[in-house]
């Protein structure tokens, strides 16, 4: 993301950078079937990919807290008087980019199929389960996906807004600005609260914002506490009450969000989160992470079924094809950022409130 000069947040560059790189790795060792092939070379590593590497996914969540924080109210008050404009406009980054990674996913099944015959390739998508991923509901409607990773599109979507409607709420009955930003922060942090002690503990909840709103919230008061001159009074406020979450029942993936959250609000009071890790390949992958994410399983579908037909088990052949995966994700990622996403995926803003880009679109 941009800084009033230009510059990009470094530290949230170096987020993106690494989460985006660990799920499609945490892909590339779940789905098969290159991983079933390659797994006796390195069993332990490829079960601790499969396993926990899924976890990243809560850095995305609480660095869109953030920047949706950053963006829409950066001081607790909704900027924008027009929400829906801005939902719309976020749904148009989301969506043309998602639109076009999902044809090039149904192609690459299609091809995919002619090779091999695998649980982990998606079948010939119907026109209804299509325009139901555009709309981002396929979750909601109980469609089969027809990429990995469409579920947080969906999620992410859901999530800005409903901070959206919640400082939305907070701003249309009230006058005064001290008052319209505690209510907003007010009702951020009960919707949080009741996320992290009910609906985050029911799997039932996963296809909706509730069940991730935690996460994301803790992403928005970083931003917000990081402001105070009593921050560290505050974060530790929060980090209170997300302990006692996790005391009332741990979940791995909430202490790996409240661990982000806190290195966000340092480096943020640190002054240090628009200049380290000042590495261009980092900043570079961190622009890319969104279309990578996008463009990863279609070509993994790909190079799995040529080799599966041409190479057979293999696992020293499937391993390179795991390499070969990755770093094909990276430079077809990069060429669908270029093409696609910054042509594309971008429209006009208005001059306030920007639209913010997710955890893993530019900034």
């Amino acid at each position: 993301m941009r800084g009033a000069a230009g510059s990009r947040l470094a530290f949230v560059d170096g987020l993106k950078a690494g989460a985006s790189q660990l799920i499609v790795l945490h892909h590339l060792a779940f789905y098969g079937p290159m991983s079933d092939a390659a797994a006796p070379l390195a069993p332990a590593l490829v079960s601790w990919f499969s396993e926990y590497a899924r976890i990243a996914v809560q850095a995305f969540l609480v660095t869109g807290g953030f920047l949706g924080a950053r963006a829409l109210a950066p001081d607790g008050v909704l900027l924008t008087e027009r929400p829906l404009r801005l939902l719309l406009r976020r749904y148009v980054r989301l969506v043309v980019p998602f639109g076009a990674a999902l044809v090039l996913a149904v192609a690459m099944a299609a091809i995919a199929r002619g090779w091999m015959n695998h649980d982990s390739i998606p079948g010939p998508p119907e026109w209804l389960q299509f325009g139901a991923h555009l709309l981002l509901l396929h979750d909601l409607l109980d469609y089969e996906a027809l990429t990995a990773g469409a579920w947080y599109v969906a999620i992410d979507l859901q999530l800005f807004a409903l901070m959206t409607l919640l400082l939305w709420l907070a701003r249309a009955p009230l006058a005064d600005h001290g008052a319209r930003r505690r209510l907003g922060i007010g009702l951020v942090a009960a919707c949080a609260l009741a996320s992290l002690f009910h609906f985050n503990r029911d799997p039932h909840w996963d296809e909706s914002a509730l069940y991730f709103f935690g996460a994301y919230a803790m992403g928005a008061f970083a931003w917000w506490l990081s402001r105070r001159h009593d921050a560290l009074v505050w974060t530790a406020l929060l980090a209170a009450a997300v302990g006692t979450a996790l005391l009332f029942d741990f979940r791995m993936r909430i202490a790996v969000a409240l661990a982000v959250t806190l290195a966000l609000a340092m480096s943020s009071r640190g002054g240090w989160l628009g200049r380290w890790p000042a590495s261009a390949p980092i900043a570079f992958l961190g622009r890319i992470g969104y279309s990578v994410f996008l463009v990863h399983f279609p070509v993994m579908l790909v190079v799995g079924a040529w080799l599966r037909r041409f190479a057979g088990a293999d696992p020293w052949a499937n391993a390179l094809g795991i390499a070969l995966t990755w770093s094909l994700s990276v430079a077809v990622g990069a060429l669908f950022h270029r093409v696609v996403e910054q042509r594309l995926g971008a429209p006009a803003r208005p001059a306030t409130p920007q639209v913010p880009g997710g955890p893993l679109s530019p900034q």
